[in-house]
This record gives structure tokens, sequence and C-alpha cells, in this order.
């Protein structure tokens, strides 16, 4: 009987521990709490933003032990990081008395979140869909170059989240500018496209994500699409600035000749920049009477390209874009040679989570 019991009850009774790599911090954790839940409720700090397994912020190595998902970890993460051991940490429960999970560089959650008011001073269309948004702040924020904020207004309390388009300032931004995507039916994008919310208050927390440079002087692949190009953007200028001395190749896919834009920064970008840098537009729709001289089909298509052979495995990719870009960047990439945690992204959807939204 009571080997009867221990087999029924004993697990749920056992005390389990979660231990937080490279921190080396150890906590308990009640039945049931996840992984992010119990690191927060012990005033840990842990990636995070959206909590419901969307954003992909809280992406963490699971080094030891077994975890159940609360919900399937495949609809944010990659095969690859599966087959890699990363989970969600929002969304995964420990069945193991320890569980050890390693986090990344928490060089990004240095920052303290912060609230401020704020106001759209000007709108420019930079394509047909996508509009640089400047907005005015009463508090300037500090964020990492390739990090975003989430942008609040009276009739959407939840928020839609948008990467910054600027290089980060010493002592924060009092003014920060957006490119944003317009989404056909968007309660928020429909608004702003309109003009209606020129002027109007809004609330702007910051920062949050996991997309920054990470020091070294390896190679850099950059793959963007359409708005995606706002936090490279940030994070290019934001390495000028420092004179960091890395080989770059940018990628940027649009559709037509017409989406593309910043064409003029980037060639100022790519002269000032200290090292090798090459600028690659692909257009996936350029009409074949068109007068484009340029690389065509999808951007992915050309990160092959992007470096000699054999030199893969010492580079790092930062990507930015839609689901099915950054899916496939990494497919190609991880055939290519480059290791799982040297390819880092912001996976831009339409729900509430990382990037652009409606």
């Amino acid at each position: 009987m009571r080997k009867l019991l221990k087999s029924l009850f004993g697990r749920a009774t056992s005390k389990q521990t979660l231990e937080i790599l490279p921190q080396s911090v150890k906590l308990e954790l009640s039945p049931g709490q996840t992984l992010l839940e119990a690191a927060l409720t012990n005033g840990v700090p842990y990636p995070h933003n959206c909590t419901v397994g969307t954003c992909g912020c809280c992406k963490t190595r699971l080094k030891q032990g077994r975890v159940t998902a609360v919900s399937d970890f495949g609809y944010v993460l990659s095969k690859q990081e599966l087959d890699a051991g990363y989970i969600l940490a929002c969304q995964a429960v420990a069945q193991d008395e320890l569980t050890v999970v390693e986090i990344a560089d928490p060089a990004a959650n240095l920052l303290s979140l912060k609230k401020t008011a704020g106001k759209i001073a000007s709108t420019d269309l930079l394509t047909h869909d996508i509009m640089k948004v400047v907005i005015e702040l009463a508090d300037p924020l500090e964020y990492l170059a390739g990090q975003y904020a989430t942008l609040r207004t009276a009739d959407i309390p939840a928020g839609r989240h948008y990467s910054f388009a600027d290089a980060p300032l010493r002592g924060g931004r009092s003014s920060v500018s957006f490119f944003i995507r317009k989404v056909p039916g968007g309660a928020f994008t429909e608004e702003l496209f309109s003009g209606a919310l020129l002027g109007k208050p809004l609330t702007v927390e910051a920062p949050f994500g996991g997309f920054y440079l990470r020091p070294g002087n390896a190679p850099m692949i950059c793959v963007a699409g359409g708005s995606g190009l706002a936090p490279l953007i940030s994070l290019l200028e934001d390495a000028r600035k420092h004179r960091i001395r890395r080989r770059c190749v940018l990628l940027f896919g649009a559709r037509t000749q017409e989406d593309l834009y910043l064409l003029e920064q980037i060639s100022e970008l790519r002269q000032a920049w200290p090292d090798l840098f090459e600028f690659v537009p692909v257009l996936s729709d350029a009409a074949l009477d068109s007068d484009w001289t340029g690389a065509r089909g999808m951007v992915t298509d050309y990160i092959d390209s992007s470096l000699d052979a054999g030199g893969w495995s010492t580079a790092e990719a930062y990507m930015c874009g839609p689901p099915g870009m950054i899916d496939a960047g990494i497919t190609r990439l991880v055939s290519l040679g480059m290791p799982i945690d040297a390819i880092f992204y912001d996976k831009f959807t339409s729900t509430a989570g990382m990037g652009v939204a409606a």
C-alpha cells in the first residue's frame, strides 16, 4: 500500500527545483507553475513579454530535466531550435525534481521597463503600406538597438508592438521612430494611416526583446523583410556609431521596386561602415518586363552567396521579418553550418507578440 501511495502521490508532493544559468540561481517550483512564473515570482529578471507563448522572448535552452508544454512550442520555435533543446519558459511546466535552463546573455535585461506618455508628432509614407512614425515622449526612453516598444491608446489598452528604428542615445531618446506596416482591418493601423492618431496621446512602454547585437567581430548576415528593416537599421546605425569592425551583408526582401525604401540611408551606412559592407535588395514580384536588373526571388535564396564556404561556423545571423522568411532563413543557415545559437531573430507577426501588430 505504501508503494502504491508513493507512486500515486509521491511525485506531486516531491520538491521541484529550477536552476537558471548563467546566473546560477536556484528556485523552488510550485505545482503547475511555469518556469517563467517561478522566476518572476522570485524577482529573477527573465526575458519575456506576452507570457502566452506568441512572442518568443522567453526562448530558453533546457539543459537538464523534462518539461510539459502548456501550448505547443512549435508554433513559435523552429524545428532546429526544438532539436537543439529550446523551449518557451512561459509555457513550460517542470516534470522532474531538478530542471536546469540557460537563458541568453542577460545584457538586454539590464535596462528597466519604463512607461511614458507620448504623442505622434509626424508620419511619412515610406511605401504604400509602410509608414515612418515619429513619437515625441514626455520622458526619454533607454533601449538597446534592435529592441522594441509597446504602444497603447485609449481604444487599444492591450497595445501593439513595434521595433525602434533609431540608434539609441546615451541617457535615452525623447523622440523615437518606428516603421509600421498597415494591416488591412487592423484597429491600430487603420486609424494610424488615416491620420486619426496624429497628435493624440498614447503610452509607450519599453524596452522589450532579446534582439540586439552580440559582442565580437564575427561576420554578420542580416536579413530583413518589409518593416523588418527597422530593428536592423537601429542595430547597424548603432554599430557604425561605435565603429564596430565586422564584415556585414544586408539582404533586404521586398515585392517590387516601389516596396524598397531607405536606400539612401543604407548607401550612406555602407560608405561609413568601417569594414566590408554589402547590400543586396531582392524583389519577389518584380515584373519580367520591368527595368529591375537586381536580384529576384525570395530573399533567403541569397543567403548561400553571402559568405565563402567554410565561414558559416564562425558567423552570426540577424533576421527580422515575417514568420515564413524567418523559418526559411533558419533552415538555410543551419544547413550551411551556422550554429543555431548564432542565429538571432525578431519574428514579426500580426498577433500580440513581437514585431508588427494590427
